[in-house]
């Protein structure tokens, strides 16, 4: 490709023009330059007296980062450690207190500050607690065989049956209950044939002796009368159920020999039963014998059953981490089934204390929680602009949005329930004792050196991060 060529002849008429331009244009030009000209070099010391105007009307003395409260900078601009923005700081007065942290009303309604006064009343709990219904220990019976033999028939022979105290449970064959009765019928036999008072007497005596071993090896006074009356001994003898209830669990089949002491039956009364409740340790101050708990069940929606707390069981349970809460609960409607899952309520109120006064109270948004310690910042009453003060109190047990204090603060004081994050990042701003500080000073993040640790330094200036 060749050059293009410059058109001589088009860049002489366009010069021809210019030089026609009438003379009062040139001097509007010129004059247009002159003045832009100066107010360039104006308008760039304006902007700069302008900035520090606003600077010092603002009242920031210095830079900060948020993360980096070490970094002190006289300019904006970003953290040499983070590259995060810099937040100004202002120069308004913080409160000669190093505990204190004093603010503008202005500024205080830009933070939303807001605190209530701690109180005494009556702290309130709501435990939930879950559980299962149990069968009650104390009406579950154990059916065993009391002589050897054999089960000769079955009268109940799965689990779930229900059956009535006196109900045949099962037929025995023992030759030891076979002799037990001829001892008994000949006793009888000899009572009556006795002419003696010396051997009435002995006749007596042998034949309590003959009923109360009947007694021993399982016949009821029904039974054993029912021998009397017929005069002769049978090999085999019905075991009736000792309760009514449910067989909850069946050892026994037709044809087994049994020895004494042998389980044939497990028989529980369900008429009563009990809740058993898993309580956590954070529960316990809450929770007491006597009190109400409500609860329901999945299977009986709708319905709410109540009963008391009639045992906590003193022993924890290691693997869980959960104490057994007991409940008695009458099932005459058998709406209860064992092994039912329970959700349950308990409204717990402390009592007074031994100097005969209600708890001190403070919500738990004013509580400000770290490892061991609890921190809450006050407004200092009687001062002209708002003051806070930072102060390390005890508190024992969480009761609903509060907590009990035990130490640390008065009756009337007033806590800041809303906006003491806040306060607390400008406390460590400001290098003074905060949540996390807790001695003052700048603190490391851990930032600076990777993790390596968290150790106090001087603030750094701006000739020292240049260097």
């Amino acid at each position: 490709m060749s050059p293009v060529g410059i058109d001589r002849k088009g860049v002489a008429s366009m010069w021809q023009t210019i030089r026609s331009l009438p003379k009062w244009i040139w001097v509007f030009v010129f004059l247009a330059f002159v003045l832009g000209f100066i107010i360039r070099g104006g308008g760039s010391q304006s902007e700069g007296t302008q900035g520090e105007h606003v600077h010092e009307e603002a009242g920031i003395e210095w830079w900060t980062c948020s993360m980096h409260p070490q970094i002190k900078l006289q300019e904006p601009g970003q953290c040499p450690i983070c590259f995060m923005d810099l937040i100004p700081v202002e120069s308004e007065d913080t409160g000669g207190n190093l505990t204190e942290l004093k603010m503008s009303p202005a500024a205080m309604k830009l933070a939303e500050i807001s605190t209530v006064r701690v109180r005494r009343d009556a702290a309130e709990a709501e435990i939930r607690l879950s559980g299962k219904v149990t069968v009650d220990e104390t009406r579950l019976g154990k059916i065993t065989a009391w002589v050897p033999g054999r089960l000769e028939k079955l009268y109940v022979d799965y689990t779930g049956t229900s059956v009535k105290k006196g109900d045949p449970l099962v037929e025995l064959y023992s030759p030891t209950l076979y002799a037990a009765q001829e001892e008994l019928l000949q006793a009888l036999k000899y009572t009556k044939e006795a002419e003696s008072s010396l051997a009435k007497e002995s006749a007596k005596i042998t034949l309590d002796a003959s009923r109360e071993k009947l007694r021993q090896l399982g016949l009821t006074e029904g039974q054993i009368k029912e021998i009397e009356s017929r005069g002769s001994a049978v090999d085999r003898i019905n075991i009736q159920s000792p309760m009514s209830g449910v067989v909850t669990h069946k050892n026994a089949l037709e044809g087994l020999y049994v020895n004494r002491g042998t389980k044939i039956y497990t028989i529980a009364d369900l008429s009563q039963v009990w809740v058993v409740l898993d309580a956590y340790e954070s529960d316990l101050p809450w929770l007491r014998e006597g009190q109400m708990a409500n609860f329901s069940v999945e299977a009986v929606p709708g319905m709410m059953f109540k009963s008391k707390v009639v045992f906590v069981d003193p022993i924890l349970d290691e693997k869980t981490r959960t104490i057994e809460v007991r409940l008695n609960v009458d099932n005459g409607r058998k709406l209860l089934k064992p092994g039912m899952f329970v959700r349950a309520t308990v409204h717990s109120v402390t009592k007074k204390g031994k100097d005969g006064q209600v708890p001190l109270l403070v919500p738990t948004s004013a509580v400000l929680k770290t490892g061991e310690r609890a921190v809450v910042y006050i407004r200092k009453p009687g001062t002209e602009e708002p003051v806070f003060e930072g102060r390390e109190i005890r508190i024992g047990a969480r009761a609903g949005k509060n907590y009990i204090v035990l130490s640390g603060l008065e009756e009337g004081e007033e806590v800041v329930v809303k906006g003491n994050f806040k306060i607390d990042s400008a406390m460590q701003i400001a290098a003074k004792p905060a949540m996390m500080n807790p001695e003052g000073g700048v603190a490391m993040t851990g930032h600076e050196h990777h993790g390596e640790g968290a150790t106090k330094s001087p603030p750094m200036q701006e000739e020292q991060i240049e260097k």
